[in-house]
């Protein structure tokens, strides 16, 4: 689910971002002094996984997916967002990373608007609060 694997004794490696061929030929440099075979094969499943979705959404609570979303996919999942209640320009991201949680800011709005801004993809268990508006009266 994190993205690591455990090797046993010989330790852990990072299979996110890796392909399977990238994995493979990993785990042979690690591995290939104690194969007789030195063959290793690397098959991808989809398993799902949650992330939250909070604020101003129609539908607020855990999101299920089994494949990699962006910050708009899971508030979509999550009913959308409230047009009336919204600040689609400060969404934030709750994200835990070795122990230390981070924060990132996404500007919706704009990701919106522009063809050309680049996805944010959420991970395991991540944290996305769609803030209110401050209106005055």
């Amino acid at each position: 689910m994190d993205g690591i694997l455990s090797l046993g004794p010989a330790g852990e490696t990072k299979a996110v971002e890796k392909t399977p061929k990238d994995l493979e030929a990993e785990l042979l440099k690690i591995y290939g002094p104690d194969l007789v075979v030195k063959e290793v094969n690397v098959q991808l499943e989809s398993a799902g996984f949650p992330v939250f979705v909070s604020g101003a959404v129609l539908r607020p609570g855990k999101v299920l997916v089994n494949r990699s979303v962006t910050v708009m996919e899971a508030i979509m999942e999550a009913g959308g967002f409230d047009a009336t209640r919204a600040e689609l320009r400060k969404v934030q991201v709750i994200r835990q990373e070795s122990g230390v949680q981070r924060t990132f800011t996404i500007n919706v709005k704009d990701s919106l608007n522009l063809s050309t801004s680049k996805p944010f993809h959420l991970r395991p268990s991540d944290i996305v609060v769609v803030p209110e508006r401050f209106v005055f009266f």
